[in-house]
């Protein structure tokens, strides 16, 4: 049988560590990317695509903010890449376009990811099918 001194401490550390979550306890952990909430997109000629994103980036400063989204293939290809140049703190979340991405005809489905300043590409993505194209 366990004791009641050792089930308190081990109760303690499991608080502290942040691994057990009792009601009314918050666990914060830094946000390292910013996440892509959705993504509109437009069919152009000669396959070009143009893409609406909007992404959260809640910790944004003008230190450490997100700076910029890529529209990748099916095969982690880069198919174009809009840099941001300032942060977006009172602007949250923001949708910023990329226009006449040249996206190759076999290619249905692209993603969308968005970039850290500090910590690079991560975060949720988002995947679109183009229109007119097999995938939508």
């Amino acid at each position: 049988m366990i004791s009641t001194r050792w089930l308190s401490r081990g109760l303690a550390l499991l608080m502290l560590s942040g691994s057990l979550l009792l009601p009314g306890t918050q666990v914060s952990a830094e946000q390292r990317f910013p996440d892509v909430l959705s993504v509109s997109v437009r069919a152009g000629p000669d396959n070009k695509f143009s893409f609406d994103a909007t992404v959260s980036s809640p910790y944004d400063s003008p230190e450490r903010y997100a700076d910029g989204f890529r529209v990748t293939g099916p095969d982690g290809a880069v198919l174009g890449e809009r840099t941001l140049w300032h942060h977006h703190a009172s602007e949250q979340p923001f949708t910023r376009d990329l226009y006449n991405v040249v996206i190759p005809p076999s290619v249905e489905q692209v993603t969308v990811q968005a970039r850290d300043k500090t910590y690079g590409y991560g975060g949720k993505t988002v995947t679109v099918s183009l229109p007119g194209r097999g995938g939508d």
